[in-house]
């Protein structure tokens, strides 16, 4: 059995082998690592922040290739755009 590659935009959960479980859309892939996108929320506009083109604060979870047997895949979406 092919072990499941992850893609950008799927939507995977990860149970983990100690109980916790994550789940969101895979937001960046390399051979050896993937980042789950596990939470967004707005920034709060400060001083530092009020001429800042980005609105949202992504909130991932890092993922090594040897924990990818772990990932559910349950869906795909066509872009970051898509819900």
């Amino acid at each position: 059995m092919k072990s499941y590659q992850p893609q950008l935009n799927d939507y995977v959960v990860w149970n983990r082998k100690n109980g916790y479980t994550d789940e969101g859309w895979v937001y960046f892939v390399d051979d050896n690592y993937i980042t789950i996108e596990v939470g967004v929320k707005d920034i709060q506009h400060c001083e530092y922040t009020k001429n800042s083109k980005h609105c949202k604060q992504h909130i991932l979870v890092l993922c090594h290739n040897w924990y990818w047997s772990e990932l559910q895949f349950l869906r795909k979406r066509k872009s970051k755009y898509d819900v």
